[in-house]
């Protein structure tokens, strides 16, 4: 059986910013609808026309920020496969946004990571090689 993630949603305070990190993320992305909700809030989905994100205008406030990895249940990050981590760095960093994890080595595998506007965590890998054995090494450090 094959399968794959065909969309995240997300609950977002700014969808505008939302779609302005999703789209230097990943320059392919394109919003492909949006609309408003029966509640009355704005939704978007942006990607391509395989997978893409679903926002969501949130309107409440949380009681507490989300920090991921802090022991909480909640999504700690998602994860994209890319073709080239060292480009998508260099257009992260010159929009402004922050890493959230120092560069890691792994000879198989070179990963990133980027917090969005909403304090969300975002991974980002690039596989050296086309064996899964390899690619799914976890015997060898990444930091």
């Amino acid at each position: 059986m094959a399968f794959r993630l065909e969309h995240a949603n997300i609950s977002v305070r700014d969808i505008e910013a939302m779609i302005r990190f999703l789209q230097i993320a990943f320059p392919e992305f394109r919003v492909r609808g949006e609309g408003i909700s029966d509640s009355g809030s704005r939704w978007v989905h942006i990607g391509t026309a395989e997978t893409y994100i679903a926002l969501s205008q949130s309107k409440l406030e949380p009681a507490q920020p989300w920090t991921p990895y802090q022991g909480l249940p909640g999504v700690n990050h998602l994860a994209y496969e890319v073709d080239d981590v060292e480009a998508m760095r260099k257009r992260m960093m010159a929009a402004g946004y922050r890493e959230s994890t120092p560069p890691n080595a792994h000879p198989h595998r070179k990963r990133l990571y980027f917090y969005d506007p909403e304090g969300n965590d975002w991974e980002f890998v690039q596989y050296l090689s086309k064996d899964p054995a390899e690619r799914n090494d976890y015997r060898l450090p990444d930091r």
